[in-house]
């Protein structure tokens, strides 16, 4: 299914793989602890009292878990034996979390080892000093949540009961928990900037901060495409971080540079081999694709050609797993029906995806808008938080190519007084050029949907179900922008104090069309039967597509989600209306 020479099914990280790494999901020992008594008890030197088990990465919220209660605890408790392989020396273990929602601590063998803050961040920690080589080895995760408006929560519910477009909350582990076994001297990381215009890509490497000593390394970076060697060079290293320059050009090659697009998601292969004294002492697997996401006026540019985005609004939950993808075939299933769906791309709307789901869409070829989680109330504190969590997202999704666009605020959600109050712009502002000054590549939209400060691209929300209100209502492209006018929502498309300054323009919610039949809510008029919403899909579609200064829309959504019911598929996965009829209408 893939030309990467070094995939492996359900590993957690598919951007930096090695050999060496055990899976730990599966049964843990749990516990609540409503009355955050634990740390006192001491339950990291054994987890005492009335315990169950869970199935990780499912939170105790899913029936996946095999626990299925709804009900908000705010701390819970894992606990999992694990035999660890004797390990050579200057061997180190690092015990990876793809995800825990929200404040985890770990202990092993009854050993502090650390803490890490947010909900959709991954992190690590090197746990060796702590183990039993070779013996059983026990380890103890407590993770602390709650419903404070200022942490970055995303989709998830912070009142007792779903309401709106909120659901159940997620607690505690909800990704991958694995072990990677490495030297002592390795890569901890590789930024990957492909640079098309000088058909170069540069490599920004980072050691493991427990190189101490530089005598004798080198570092070989070896690039393929398809299994033929395209460059290899190795490099002295003389600091923990270095950056390599490589040309791709393949000069045998038709068109010397193989280009990464929807239409041919052609990625390179790279292997990187960490050498002490011409001897390997880390080998590590990644990849890239070659492409350039630009602004030209108000158009948007992939590899100098402008691109119309066919975006579904997509927030990644299942029926019985909720956040958590139920197996890799599920991500897969996900995008292969998105795009069968006639859509070239996906808004990952309020949550930050598995890995998996993200290696996935360059395989395939689906453009991906990367939006974070947002809190829902302003002061220092929601600051603190978002700030923190973004930039880890921003630094460990950096080198996916189907990521195309960084969103970092929906709707004014934990912003609302951004049109009058310059401290709020102000920390929009912050967010842009932070995230600016670390990826040069991609567009960043800071509110989408209104009230828009500094945005490359500047995106509408409107549920109108006539295509004829619609239209008419964008016609006069000056008007609206100009803050002159509100549309659909009552809301303009610039705070105060900022104006149009020719960007690109999205439609980047609409739809959310709902059955009759159907228990919950959509938008708008639920419609009767097929042949209904056809004809409205089609008319509000259209509509947009007629408006010659629109770059794209994005419509709403691919499957229901628990009380909203507006999806082209059900939370089964399910085809509410024929695939095709959808598909022919989005490429009309």
């Amino acid at each position: 299914m893939t030309d990467s020479h070094k995939y492996i099914k359900d590993y957690p990280r598919p951007q930096l793989v090695r050999d060496e790494w055990q899976l730990l999901n599966g049964e843990w020992d749990f516990r609540f602890d409503d009355g955050f008594e634990g740390e006192r008890k001491k339950w990291f030197n054994t987890l005492e009292g009335a315990r169950t088990t869970i199935q990780v990465p499912f939170t105790y919220e899913t029936k996946a878990s095999g626990i299925g209660e709804t009900t908000f605890h705010p701390c819970v408790w894992y606990e999992r034996h694990v035999a660890i392989p004797t390990q050579p020396e200057n061997k180190r273990v690092i015990l990876h979390f793809q995800a825990v929602d929200y404040l985890a601590k770990v202990w092993v063998n009854g050993i502090y080892i650390g803490l890490h803050e947010g909900g959709y961040a991954a992190f690590s920690f090197d746990i060796t000093d702590a183990l039993e080589p070779g013996g059983d080895n026990r380890i103890t995760v407590r993770v602390e949540d709650s419903n404070s408006t200022a942490q970055p929560r995303g989709k998830q519910r912070w009142i007792d009961k779903n309401f709106g477009c909120w659901y159940v909350q997620t607690t505690g582990i909800w990704q991958s928990v694995w072990l990677e076994y490495v030297d002592a001297l390795h890569v901890k990381r590789a930024k990957i900037t492909p640079r098309l215009e000088d058909s170069a890509v540069t490599f920004d490497y980072e050691l493991a901060n427990t190189v101490r000593s530089f005598e004798g390394l080198t570092l070989q970076t070896i690039i393929r495409f398809k299994g033929t060697l395209i460059r290899s060079t190795e490099t002295t290293v003389d600091r923990a971080s270095l950056k390599v320059d490589l040309s791709v050009l393949n000069d045998a090659a038709e068109w010397k540079v193989y280009t990464w697009h929807p239409d041919t998601p052609n990625l390179y292969d790279a292997e990187v081999i960490l050498k002490k004294d011409g001897q390997p002492v880390d080998t590590v697997y990644t990849y890239f694709g070659m492409r350039r996401v630009a602004i030209k006026g108000s158009n948007i540019l992939l590899n100098t050609w402008t691109i119309y985005q066919r975006l579904l609004l997509d927030q990644g939950y299942w029926e019985d797993t909720h956040l958590t993808p139920p197996s890799e075939e599920a991500i897969i299933e996900d995008i292969d029906k998105t795009l069968a769906l006639g859509f070239n791309g996906v808004r990952k709307h309020q949550k930050v995806e598995d890995p998996r789901y993200l290696y996935w869409a360059d395989r395939k070829g689906l453009l991906v808008w990367s939006e974070m989680a947002n809190a829902y109330g302003f002061n220092d504190e929601a600051v603190q938080r978002f700030t923190k969590e973004w930039m880890e997202v921003v630094q460990q999704n950096y080198n996916h190519p189907s990521i195309v666009t960084w969103v970092a605020f929906n709707e004014s959600w934990g912003i609302e007084n951004i049109p009058r109050e310059p401290k709020i712009q102000a920390y929009t502002e912050a967010i842009y050029y932070w995230t600016k000054s670390y990826d040069q590549m991609r567009p960043v939209i800071v509110n989408d949907g209104w009230e828009h400060t500094v945005s490359d691209i500047i995106t509408l929300h409107d549920y109108e179900e006539r295509g004829s209100v619609l239209e008419a209502r964008y016609r006069d492209k000056d008007k609206l922008l100009s803050n002159d006018i509100t549309h659909d929502t009552h809301r303009f498309p610039f705070a105060e104090g900022y104006a149009y300054k020719g960007q690109p323009v999205i439609i980047s919610e609409y739809g959310g069309i709902a059955f009759k039949n159907e228990d919950g809510w959509g938008y708008g008029n639920q419609v009767s039967n097929e042949e209904e919403f056809l004809k409205r899909y089609e008319s509000i579609t259209q509509a947009i597509k007629n408006l010659d200064y629109v770059s794209g829309y994005c419509y709403t959504q691919l499957t229901d989600i628990q009380q909203e019911v507006n999806g082209l598929l059900t939370i089964r996965r399910e085809p509410k209306i024929e695939m095709e009829k959808i598909n022919r209408i989005n490429k009309k």
